[in-house]
């Protein structure tokens, strides 16, 4: 299937569910940001590519297309290719599930949902929503590894369960909503269930009264992890003024701070990390395009020597005597790639081992177990 992609990366709505987490806790932002253009990352082509495959694999298996036009993808690969049908595989145990009490389910792939009614120029792509009587289940599938994705209370799933209940409300009388987030290569599979009741209490106490201050360009600025993938966040003076205050505590020296102020930087300093950053790639950026900041310049950074021609040095070296290539076992993430996720876990489940990680503070919400230093202790010495 390698090849050029022909699925381009789809226009958003101006209030796009996919982005109302940004917009829901930041309203300006969107009118601010809707003019300027938006990079897109080969990240974000790889994900198109993806999701593309999984509509496709959906759709055959379940009868509503034949395998004569696969899509043509540039980013395809065998990990995709694994994610692919593990998520169809999911799709169909869900729609077997739900057969068992109830009846032959509506399954719609890739399905446009309009909530617009409620948010104007609002609306989304869902990825599978599932329908049938009392009950609807939509499946958002995320290739990304970068970030793992939670279900609960999440913005866009509840704008895709709002979108389709508006399409579906003749034919069903919903009452129970179910949203999954299948998130194959961070092993994260998470549903959270609300009742329709509660979803529309929402919609009238928070989405329609922000919605309109998002549309409309007012409401306040507010700085927060919704920041990452807004596009004016570099420049934003409430983002900056948000890291800079807490700068102030950052730079003063620990001893000297307080339990509560120690607690309130390392609930933030994720975020100051990242925007010092962005401040930095933004002012190189625009260097290289011509601006002089005062007290700066641009030179040329470290390089590191390599070879005009490989084939040459490795004909020259071995002509000399020597041996030009070293052997060297690939990693594991290559290693999968290379053989592909099934046959990789058939042949090599059993000379894996995962060690200990190092102990990292993170907030209490964290899935993770906490970190029990005895057990880590005797396992170390165990294995020594």
């Amino acid at each position: 299937m390698p090849g050029e992609s022909n699925m381009g990366i789809s226009n958003h709505a101006v209030l796009s569910a996919s982005s109302s987490h940004r917009w829901l806790n930041c309203p300006p932002s969107t009118r601010l940001s809707i003019s300027l253009e938006e990079a897109v990352s080969s990240f974000a082509a790889e994900g198109t590519d993806a999701h593309a495959l999984c509509e496709y694999k959906l759709s055959l298996a379940l009868g509503l297309i034949n395998d004569d036009a696969p899509p043509v993808l540039e980013w395809f690969n065998e990990e995709m290719e694994d994610c692919a049908n593990s998520y169809v595989a999911y799709v169909l145990e869900i729609i077997e599930d739900i057969k068992m009490k109830h009846s032959d389910p509506l399954v719609m792939i890739e399905q446009k949902l309009d909530y617009s009614k409620y948010c104007e120029n609002g609306y989304g792509t869902g990825d599978c929503v599932i329908a049938s009587d009392g009950l609807l289940h939509v499946v958002d599938f995320k290739y990304g590894q970068g970030i793992q994705v939670d279900a609960h209370e999440n913005t866009q799933m509840m704008l895709y369960a709002l979108g389709a209940i508006e399409m579906i409300d003749s034919l069903y009388d919903i009452e129970d909503i179910y949203m999954t987030i299948y998130q194959p290569r961070r092993a994260n599979i998470s549903t959270y269930h609300m009742k329709k009741s509660a979803l529309y209490e929402w919609v009238e106490k928070v989405l329609i009264p922000t919605a309109k201050l998002a549309h409309d360009g007012t409401g306040e600025f507010k700085a927060g992890d919704w920041c990452q993938f807004c596009k004016v966040k570099t420049t934003c003076r409430a983002r900056a003024n948000y890291n800079i205050e807490l700068a102030k505590l950052e730079f003063a020296q620990p001893p000297l701070l307080s339990d509560e102020e120690i607690e309130e930087v390392l609930s933030k300093i994720d975020g100051l990390v990242e925007w010092a950053n962005d401040i930095k790639a933004y002012a190189l950026e625009s260097a290289i395009k011509g601006k002089k900041w005062t007290g700066w310049k641009l030179v040329e950074g470290r390089s590191i020597r390599k070879y005009t021609d490989e084939s040459a040095v490795a004909e020259v070296v071995t002509d000399a005597g020597y041996d030009p290539f070293e052997k060297k076992l690939l990693g594991i993430t290559e290693m999968q790639k290379r053989i592909g996720k099934t046959k990789f876990d058939e042949l090599l489940s059993s000379l894996l081992i995962k060690p200990i990680g190092k102990p990292t503070l993170v907030l209490e919400s964290d899935k993770r177990p906490e970190f029990n230093a005895a057990k880590a202790d005797f396992m170390t010495n165990t294995e020594e």
